[in-house]
């Protein structure tokens, strides 16, 4: 007996050394991340928008994703050790806006700008209405999410905005890491829990209480501001779902590796979908889109609703906006077991 128990306690020791070591190897740092093991879920939605139907079962292996979404500080480390220019802060090429004259191309961003009236609620989901709300700004970007005259004083622990999808790329391949596959991205957000409609569940504000940074009030004049905020909240602000991860609906978008097509659900790979190798938005013909998720401060059902965990959104990835950025994920070991 004596012997089955030592042989247990060295093969459980050997079993840490070996999990310790693989952690030591590992090109990327976990601090700040959680393990989301490998599973099954079923994908999208047979509610809402036509383009997350159907509901589909994926198999993913198990990944590591960042606790909350990369906040101004973490980018700013990034920029500091490399020097990188976010899009953002780049003067526009005349080559990519034939017929513009060159004086008229500034860096800039696009910012959202509440109308000075409101707008009926019927009109809200026609096309192109969102360029009532939002204005490009020359001189926005990460560092002055509002324009000139904006800092990010008193932000350092909101998540960083106006990063476009080859900025995020560039930061996860700094830091080791990786964007999130979409599907990665529904089955982390949904925090183990199967068929709800929301993160937490399936209802939208459980005991009165709000569980995300979204909009309350009339879109797009008015923001009440019932959960806090009124633009970006600090990262970590609202409940972790079951996972352990943070702000998976609201607050900002986050890109997602993989290019958009709305049909893509209908012949997706079971197995770990990588996305398509192709892309197609059928509102702009020709204009190749990544995908987002997640929604952001802007979201309200009387709009979008996109807060959703099933919810899809896509934008070109040359594009900074103010209620969008990133986390990242890596493939890799799983954590070393705990102490016996």
């Amino acid at each position: 007996m004596q012997t089955r128990r030592t042989f247990i306690a060295l093969f459980g020791l050997v079993c840490l050394w070996m999990a310790v070591a693989q952690e030591a190897k590992r090109p990327f740092d976990t601090k700040g991340m959680v393990w989301i093991p490998a599973g099954e879920f079923q994908m999208g939605t047979n509610k809402g928008e036509e383009d997350a139907k159907p509901i589909h079962k994926v198999a993913l292996d198990g990944f590591w994703m960042d606790a909350h979404e990369v906040t101004n500080e973490e980018f700013g480390r990034f920029i500091k050790a490399t020097g990188y220019v976010t899009i953002a802060e780049r003067k526009p090429d005349p080559k990519d806006f034939p017929g513009v004259p060159a004086s008229e191309l500034k860096a800039g961003a696009i910012v959202f700008t509440p109308p000075p009236r409101p707008i009926p609620v019927q009109q809200l989901r026609a096309h192109n209405a969102f360029l009532q709300w939002w204005r490009y700004v020359p001189g926005a970007s990460w560092r002055h999410p509002e324009g000139p005259g904006s800092t990010l004083r008193g932000r350092e622990k909101h998540p960083v905005v106006h990063v476009a999808w080859y900025d995020a790329f560039a930061y996860a391949k700094w830091a080791g890491k990786r964007l999130p596959t979409e599907a990665e991205w529904e089955y982390a957000a949904r925090g183990g829990l199967a068929g709800n409609e929301f993160c937490w569940g399936n209802e939208l504000t459980p005991k009165g209480k709000q569980m995300a940074n979204t909009w309350q009030g009339r879109f797009p004049v008015e923001n009440t501001a019932n959960d806090g905020f009124r633009l970006t909240a600090p990262v970590g602000s609202f409940p972790a779902n079951g996972y352990g991860i943070f702000d998976m609906s609201g607050n900002v978008w986050e890109w997602c590796a993989d290019w958009y097509t709305p049909d893509y659900y209908k012949n997706s790979p079971a197995k770990n979908p990588p996305g398509p190798k192709t892309s197609h938005d059928p509102n702009e013909p020709g204009v190749w889109k990544r995908v987002q998720r997640g929604g952001s401060f802007m979201c309200t059902d009387l709009y979008c609703g996109a807060f959703r965990p099933s919810h899809r959104m896509k934008t070109s990835p040359d594009t900074g906006l103010s209620h969008a950025g990133f986390r990242c994920v890596a493939s890799g070991f799983p954590p070393p077991p705990k102490n016996p």
